[in-house]
């Protein structure tokens, strides 16, 4: 049975407390881009003393879920619907569908906008990320912005992502505003998180001031710890050595901890080991800065939470108020900021100082505030306002112990994050584990029953309301059973379903169903679908009936943009003989968007142990490059910012024909002289035509393989022959 609507259990619950003024304040406090293992409470070495508090007087969960990327776990966490039900499927562009318009629709109302209706004040700070009217013309195109969809008080940002210490898209109510011209807050030094958390804490004291005879509901949308990796070095000394001993060790550390703490079964799980190739080995102190970075930055927010709860204490609310502690996806394996190879600050500024009054532009600023130009690249040491780095997949993999996949995918690594749920009032089990599964379409449903406000039919002017998709989760904070049918989700062309114990899964559109027992084998390690093909065929039935229903259906559409503009791209060729030099923008360039391809090369390494590309096409966002390294023949991907490398273990030795084969499910083929040397496996085919174009000899755009731009090869290329497929 599926709960949609109110359950007994908590409305029996509400009805012992003593009236309208007694209903509950609600707190919803979310992190981003971090790993189920990433706090204390849950394994980490992170010092979170206030969130490990919360646990302590409160229930973690084991098995909750979000939707595996930003916007659309907002879309859902606001509106107790699935991302393509609230019209944000994929990111914020119009791609066609009414799944995937990039905006909230208008059939959905948001949590503010419920509780609103039931007498609550409503507050938000932080990231926002559900529209793309993120420069707006005209007040009519904030219709999506927090204070029109039911919040009374924003401080924040509407957009993604930005520097921590200059953000993009920086707003209070419905104002863009300078963090240095802002007359309201003027702290000794800006930080975002600390920004978010102080203004937490401003309206808790002001509404007690104003408000105290409402309840409030508020949504506190942190960007900690998403890229850029910035901090204060104040929290950032804090960590040093803590990484020395690397990738693995705090890996191991972290599943010991995991263990005992009981937020996951050894007997279901695989602490796996994080291959050499995901690891930085040439620029290790550098990739050890950024996870104390990562780490710092988590800290604060812990610190941020602490300043929060303390104003509910010192205003005498904590006792009945609901708190609940999640993230918006699993650690990040973007290779943001990562291509390349950096460089140190300049002794001097190399640009004009910007005024205080300069409204930020751009998502990475060119600048900083000082005038040293933006800084990328291994070696380039992040957390400074002059860096723009992200933390790399191998500590991504040790975000998301002991689970496999990160942000976008939903296999567990991706999908998987902390609940800790505190509301002493009601909830008196004290540091306990539950093992009940949750999603985030709960929590509408959850605030719902626990003010006692009424779910609309109709809003926006008459407009049908979807209904609300989620169960309350009060039942099992009270240690009680919730029964459901089925957990779904989609992203990209990723798909899932849990029913019960069983997952199935499948990566990316074209990407064979898998089969995993949860009770088991939380870490997906051994496959059931050739053993139990019934029940794949029975899930995957459910999936596709929920997919038609739920708007996710075609899967992972392009934008409207790029179908415009489909035209422009070189699409009827199919066959591509190149020679040296040869450099192709990206409308020239074979057209391979969701398509397989084959290349050939004749080539001649100029040395023993020669580097160098001998094509690449696309970038560190979205390409393919075929390449020498210490005359091994490589080829890699990136999709999405995630970097793929498969090395032949061929070494090539005086002028060989060389081959690799992309074709639709992601296998990969090379092949010497004809012959195949190694089969590999990427996440498919690409999921955009890349932006920068193909060069051979060189690749001097950004970097697709695991190397500085542009490595133009010793040596020489003969030929290069691509065949796209049909």
């Amino acid at each position: 049975m599926t709960y949609r609507f109110l359950t007994s259990i908590p409305l029996l619950l509400l009805a012992c407390v003593a009236g309208a003024n007694e209903r509950p304040n609600i707190i919803y406090i979310m992190s981003d881009d971090m790993g189920y293992s990433d706090i204390g409470c849950y394994g980490s070495e992170i010092d979170t003393p206030n969130l490990n508090s919360l646990a302590a007087e409160g229930v973690r969960f084991t098995q909750f879920y979000n939707t595996a990327r930003c916007c659309p776990t907002r879309a859902c966490l606001l509106t107790g619907l699935y991302p393509h039900q609230a019209g944000v499927g994929h990111m914020m562009d119009d791609r066609g569908h009414d799944g995937y318009r990039g905006e909230l629709n208008r059939n959905c109302v948001t949590i503010a906008e419920v509780l609103k209706s039931a007498g609550y004040r409503t507050y938000m700070t932080g990231k926002w990320h559900v529209t793309k009217a993120v420069k707006p013309k005209r007040e009519a195109d904030k219709q999506n912005w927090p204070r029109q969809r039911g919040f009374d008080r924003f401080y924040g940002t509407i957009t993604g992502a930005g520097s921590f210490f200059d953000p993009y898209t920086l707003t209070r109510d419905n104002e863009t505003i300078s963090p240095f011209a802002d007359p309201q807050y003027q702290p000794k030094q800006f930080y975002y998180t600390d920004a978010i958390s102080d203004h937490a804490v401003r309206y808790i004291r002001e509404h007690q001031q104003n408000n105290a005879d409402q309840p409030f509901f508020m949504y506190v949308s942190y960007t900690a710890a998403h890229w850029p990796m910035h901090a204060l070095e104040k929290d950032i000394a804090k960590y040093r050595g803590m990484y020395d001993g690397g990738y693995r060790a705090i890996r191991d550390a972290r599943y010991r901890r995991m263990s005992e703490l009981g937020v996951i079964d050894r007997s279901s799980t695989v602490n796996w080991p994080i291959p050499d190739e995901w690891m930085e080995l040439q620029y290790q102190e550098w990739d050890i800065r950024n996870m104390q970075v990562y780490a710092a930055m988590i800290d604060n927010m812990d610190q941020g939470i602490g300043r929060i709860v303390n104003a509910l204490n010192a205003t005498d609310q904590l006792d009945n108020t609901l708190v609940c502690f999640f993230q918006d996806n699993g650690g990040c394996a973007e290779n943001y900021g990562r291509g390349g190879v950096g460089r140190p600050r300049a002794d001097e500024p190399e640009l004009a100082p910007l005024a205080n009054d300069y409204i930020q532009p751009d998502m990475t600023p060119k600048q900083n505030r000082a005038g040293y130009k933006m800084r990328t690249g291994k070696g380039s040491m992040a957390g400074g306002d002059d860096t723009a780095i992200g933390y790399g997949r191998a500590w991504a993999t040790v975000s998301n112990t002991p689970f496999r996949e990160y942000k976008h995918w939903v296999h567990e690594g991706g999908i998987s994050t902390p609940l800790i749920v505190h509301w002493p009032a009601m909830v008196t089990r004290k540091g306990e584990v539950e093992r009940t599964p949750g999603h985030l379409i709960d929590l509408m449903a959850t605030a719902v029953d626990v003010s006692g406000a009424t779910y609309p039919k109709t809003y926006h002017d008459g407009q049908e309301i979807t209904p609300m998709e989620g169960c309350s989760l009060v039942p099992a904070m009270l240690g009680k059973k919730i029964d459901r049918e089925a957990i779904y989700w989609e992203h990209e062309g990723n798909r899932a379903i849990r029913v019960g114990d069983w997952k199935l899964v499948a990566k990316g559109a074209r990407g064979a169903w898998e089969l995993y027992n949860i009770e088991r084998d939380r870490s997906e390690q051994q496959d059931q679908a050739a053993a139990d093909s019934d029940r794949v065929e029975r899930m995957a039935a459910m999936w596709q009936t929920w997919a038609e229903r739920a708007h996710v259906l075609p899967l992972n559409p392009g934008s409207r943009q790029a179908q415009n503009s489909k035209r422009d791209f070189n699409q009827k060729q199919k066959r591509f003989a190149l020679k040296p030099g040869d450099d192709l923008d990206r409308f020239k360039a074979p057209y391979i968007h969701n398509r397989a391809f084959k290349v050939t090369a004749t080539v001649t390494p100029a040395v023993a142990g020669a580097d160098g590309v001998v094509v690449a096409q696309g970038g560190s966002a979205s390409g393919w490059s075929l390449f020498l390294s210490d005359s091994e023949l490589c080829f890699a991907t990136t999709h999405q910012g995630e970097r793929t490398v498969i090395r032949s273990g061929a070494k090539l030795a005086g002028k060989s024909e060389i081959g690799a084969a992309l074709d639709h499910a992601g296998a990969v083929t090379l092949t010497v002289g004809g012959r195949e040397v190694k089969t590999g496996q990427v996440p498919g085919p690409l999921l955009s035509q890349p932006i920068d174009g193909l060069q051979v000899g060189k690749d001097d755009g950004g970097a697709v393989g695991d190397y500085a731009a542009p490595f133009q090869l010793q040596g020489s290329v003969e030929d290069v022959l691509i065949v796209v497929a049909k």
